[in-house]
């Protein structure tokens, strides 16, 4: 039996033949992208705070001699990829869906987030080889320059993180631009701190040290962002559902006698669907059961569920007979000789 977009309109199919199952969508057949456009205007301004600053950061860090202000340079200008990266995949994404690509292009965004992953994993890896030869042969530093660019440094980039503060949670491809900009501001303060120190102390292996220690912060929110990315395209079930919990809560459905081949997995950011079958024996249950189902999916998080409605018992009876049947006729048809001859 088959259900229309309307699961609860069982079809006259479905009245003819109370064997067949039934199919039901709880949203429509392609969940539409969230919508981006606050997030894009101020990762805008963001990239055009970034790309100038970097700038500034460039020749204040090659002047005074800084490897932490080079370090944080190097690290905005991925932050200026990264932040373009996540304003074109996120344009992309609000593509509509077309016949040869059914979802759209929704996992753009997470391409780029994982691409940003990638390159933060870049960047700290290179702060922490320049930091070791430094460590061997510190360099003269203009403590002044080195301080006053550092702190102009914290200031816009405390500003682009506050910019991005309301919106980086609905999407990973924001969140990464978002590490991005976190990742200067580490930077930033870091390199306020060994200023600081060479300015009172004279210890130039402050700085390189410092960069160590950004680095490896950096380290931490790339990997957490690999993983998330990587777990979406392997289309993993998403950490804040429980598939056992998802299984429970449809048995719990008044009409359901089981439930099987169970898969929840998450679209894009924001984006999670599942599939799934249920035994609900009673023909007549069904439209009803299809609606408590996907209120019950719904109160989880999962606003895009297709379920299947199997009748069980007698039905599945009746096609192991039908196969049965059908693997003996197989087996009474062969060949002599090239001729075939039935019994």
């Amino acid at each position: 039996m088959t259900a229309s977009a309307n699961p609860g309109r069982v079809t006259e199919a479905a009245e003819l033949d109370p064997c067949r199952a039934v199919t039901a969508h709880g949203a429509p057949v392609t969940p539409e992208a969230p919508s981006r456009r606050p997030a894009l205007k101020r990762l805008r301004l963001v990239l055009l705070l970034t790309a100038g600053f970097m700038v500034i950061e460039v020749v204040g860090g090659w002047v005074s001699g800084s490897l932490a202000l080079l370090a944080d340079a190097g690290h905005m200008l991925t932050d200026v990829a990264a932040l373009g990266l996540t304003l074109l995949t996120a344009w992309i994404a609000q593509r509509p869906p077309d016949p040869s690509k059914t979802y759209g292009y929704l996992r753009w965004e997470i391409l780029a987030a994982l691409v940003n992953g990638a390159s933060l994993f870049g960047i700290a890896g290179w702060v922490v080889f320049e930091a070791v030869e430094r460590l061997g042969q510190p360099p003269q530093i203009k403590t002044g320059l080195f301080l006053a660019v550092a702190t102009a440094g914290l200031l816009v980039n405390l500003a682009s993180l506050f910019l991005l503060k309301d919106h980086h949670q609905g999407s990973l491809n924001t969140r990464a631009a978002y590490l991005h900009i976190l990742g200067d501001v580490l930077g930033s303060a870091g390199a306020i701190v060994a200023a600081l120190v060479i300015l009172f102390t004279g210890w130039t292996l402050a700085d390189p040290i410092i960069s160590i220690g950004i680095a490896l912060l950096i380290l931490i929110g790339a990997w957490r962002l690999l993983r998330e990315s990587t777990d979406i395209l392997l289309e993993a079930a998403p950490a804040h559902v429980s598939m056992a919990e998802v299984q429970r809560r449809m048995t719990e459905v008044p009409g359901v006698a089981a439930v099987h081949d169970l898969h929840v997995w998450t679209v894009t950011s924001g984006i999670v669907a599942m599939s799934g079958h249920a035994v609900v024996p009673n023909l007549e249950a069904h439209p009803g059961v299809l609606q408590e189902i996907r209120g019950a999916l719904a109160r989880l998080g999962i606003g895009h569920v297709t379920i299947q409605l199997e009748t069980g018992g007698r039905c599945e009876e009746d096609m192991t007979d039908k196969m049965d049947r059908a693997d003996k006729t197989d087996r009474h048809e062969h060949a002599h000789f090239g001729i075939e001859h039935r019994h």
